[in-house]
């Protein structure tokens, strides 16, 4: 899947959501999930990043 490809998929999904929920309280309340799943996501691929670059460098002293 390509940028663009991701892009319209992730709109397209935005859409139907907004679609299922017209309350715009729990439409900010979901869209706050996915903005902390998101956040989360990204502190966890960079704690790994993290740990296999300290691992690397231990490893080669």
């Amino acid at each position: 899947m390509n940028a663009c490809e991701l892009t319209a998929m992730i709109s397209a999904l935005a859409c139907t959501i907004a679609q299922e929920y017209p309350d715009n309280e729990q439409l900010d309340l979901i869209g706050s999930i996915f903005v902390q799943l998101g956040e989360t996501l990204e502190t966890i691929s960079l704690q790994r990043g993290l740990e296999e670059k300290y691992r690397y460098s231990c490893e080669s002293l």
